[in-house]
């Protein structure tokens, strides 16, 4: 371990005091590993938990379902699946078992590790480690810009239209102990910082070669935000991690500023990223509890989802807008004989968008997890930048009550209700049509509109009153289908990327639209279709389902990036939508890191670009897709 690593250990020992459990529980299973095999004659212990616990969502889940199979959970590392049944999406199952049988069970699923150590960072370090500042930053978080636009000028990403159409690959940097990349990285001068979140690090590398300049320990989760903590402070990158911490590290040195937990609910993670707006922060926060529901015993439900705004200097809190009141008790049991709680829900997956001059943020909300149901699900809301208070809500689908334990649609279309979707049959229409992607403010041709786009296949457009302007429907959307990470805006047009994992054909409306925005038109689209041939099918066992565009696209100079379920980059001409290039991710890498990887999915981070290159995380194993671990750096090719 080198002196700048240790210095950075040191740093953070604040940081990671709230995580000591979940890295002793990792280290338990690791230790543990090869003493809990199977023998010949005695079977796992971890089958028996395995089969209690965890068996009827994972060992056949139907298309389209949340649940992984269980033949990629397989694929993930001990330290994911710990991190899952400790602080994520299934502590709910975890907070059920003693340390014995978490043990057990992350054995018997964990992929076998190699040793785990810091040569994977140590033995690329960069010669010159310098980060510079002084370049302005091809973006400042997940949209780009404060308006969630995803579009970038030529300039601003080095890159022009014709430069896209003829990319090959730089370098790959592999991220070991990983099944899935979810967070966006953002580029300043010479500098991409990225969240290797399952890894356990943040990390800034040469924008050229994929070198180390520095590495801080910290599972950010999601995407990164840069700017300035406060007038005179450092400038930094900002993320939340899986345990609620919001850290904020100095982008010259990696060293921790400040942490802090901005939550009105201690039980969620952060997912969605930060953006700052001048001198403060603002936090979009999720919740949980749509995927605790599927513990029968669980008191569903209680967290919902809130937006902070910071101090940026110092990480002080503001104010906190929340979605809904506190859940109460409901006066009711389910069958499991638990008291019920709501409301609840309305969490906020997004990056929001801000328009500084007006003092507005736009943020975009999900489902209610139970009733009573209120106006703030699958809405688009407006929130005054200087107060916290509410300006104005647009609600695109009413009584969307929906949480794990429920099927998606009318009961009876499906899996049956589990104790806690209670609520089913009683006036939900149970579809899970949430807004997963920010607010686009989107300015042009005299006026300003708010583009936000929804699970069910719709893009709406709306004024800056709330008002709707126009609506385009692509498909019938589905829990996982329809827009699910967010949109892409130019001046002229909104690009609009469908999922539709595994919804069959008349219905699969799978591939890239684009709308003129000031019209409401269609101006073009194009089908994403499967394509398993080539060996892909061994590379991508779900290459035939899932194949659409969920990850959001970006526009970069006159063209539009977008990666697939399947793995595939694309590369269009944004005035007419003609295909220019295309590049398969979903293969075998060889890091500059020197760690053996491989590409996958493309989900919920899109491509990012700066410094002459284009950047995609391929891989993100959830939802029963292609895990991977490979941040890919593209280049145009020499003349």
């Amino acid at each position: 371990m080198t002196g700048m690593l240790w210095g950075n250990v040191m740093g953070i020992s604040k940081l990671i005091a709230g995580t000591v459990a979940v890295a002793a529980l990792t280290g338990l299973a690791l230790a543990g590993f090869a003493q809990a095999q199977a023998t010949d004659d005695q079977p796992h212990p971890g089958k028996a938990v395995y089969d209690q616990n965890c068996a009827a969502c994972h060992n056949a889940p139907p298309a389209g379902d949340r649940a992984p199979p269980v033949a990629s959970l397989r694929k993930m590392s001990a330290q994911t699946i710990t991190a899952a049944l400790t602080t994520g999406v299934m502590k709910a199952i975890g907070d059920g078992l003693d340390r014995r049988q978490l043990r057990d069970v992350v054995s018997y699923l964990a992929a076998p590790e190699g040793p785990v150590g810091t040569a994977w960072l140590d033995d690329n370090r960069c010669a010159d480690s310098t980060v510079d500042l002084s370049a302005a930053p091809a973006q400042i978080g997940f949209g780009v810009d404060h308006d969630n636009s995803r579009r970038m000028s030529a300039a601003q990403a080095g890159l022009s239209t014709q430069d896209l159409t003829k990319l090959e690959v730089a370098w790959s940097f592999v991220m070991p102990r990983t099944s899935g990349l979810r967070g966006q990285g953002v580029v300043v001068g010479s500098t991409v910082f990225y969240p290797a979140g399952q890894a356990g690090y943040v990390i800034a590398l040469d924008a050229r070669t994929g070198c180390v300049k520095w590495a801080t320990p910290g599972g950010v989760r999601a995407s990164l935000a840069y700017g300035r903590l406060g007038k005179a402070g450092p400038w930094a990158v900002v993320g939340g991690d899986g345990a609620g911490k919001l850290t904020a590290f100095d982008a010259k040195t990696g060293k921790v500023v400040w942490s802090v937990d901005p939550r009105h609910d201690k039980t969620v993670p952060l997912s969605g990223s930060p953006i700052f707006a001048g001198d403060k922060i603002i936090v979009p926060i999720s919740a949980i509890d749509v995927a605790n529901s599927m513990r029968p015993n669980f008191a569903c439900c209680k967290a919902h989802g809130a937006v902070a705004l910071l101090n940026a200097a110092d990480g002080k809190l503001l104010w906190t807008w929340h979605t809904m009141p506190d859940a109460q008790p409901l006066g009711r049991k389910n069958s499991m004989g638990v008291e019920m709680y709501g409301p609840s829900g309305a969490p906020i997956w997004s990056s929001p968008s801000v328009d500084l001059k007006a003092g507005v943020v736009y943020t975009a909300t999900g489902e209610n997890t139970s009733p009573p149901a209120t106006d703030t699900s699958d809405s688009l809301v407006a929130i005054d930048l200087a107060t916290g208070k509410r300006k104005w809500v647009f609600q695109a689908l009413a009584n969307d009550v929906w949480n794990m334990a429920c099927p998606t649609g009318t009961p009876g279309g499906g899996r049956a209700p589990g104790p806690n979707c209670f609520f089913a049959g009683e006036g939900s229409v149970l579809r899970d049509h949430d807004f997963g992607g920010g607010p686009v403010i989107w300015r042009g041709k005299g006026k300003t509109l708010l583009l936000g786009g929804q699970k069910s296949g719709d893009v709406w457009a709306l004024d800056t009153a709330g008002r709707k302007v126009w609506r385009q429907t692509f498909g019938k959307g589905s829990a996982l289908g329809g827009v699910h990470w967010g949109l892409a805006a130019d001046a002229k047009r909104v690009y609009a990327p469908i999922a539709d994992p595994n919804i069959p054909e008349p219905d699969n409306a799978a591939g890239l639209y684009a709308i003129d925005v000031a019209s409401g038109k269609v101006a073009w689209s194009w089908r994403a279709k499967a394509d398993c041939e080539g060996g892909r099918k061994a590379r991508v066992v779900t290459c035939d389902g899932k194949f659409g565009l969920s990850a959001p696209p970006l526009v970069i100079d006159g063209a539009v990036v977008a990666g697939g379920l399947d793995g595939r980059l694309y590369v269009f001409e944004a005035a007419t939508g003609k295909l220019l290039a295309t590049h398969d991710t979903a293969v075998p890498f060889q890091g500059v890191n020197k760690l053996a990887g491989a590409g996958g999915s493309i989900d919920a981070a899109g491509p990012f670009a700066g410094a002459g290159m284009l950047f995609v995380g391929s891989g993100y194993g959830s939802f029963g897709q292609q895990a991977g671990n490979v941040l890919v750096a593209y280049r145009p090719k020499a003349k």
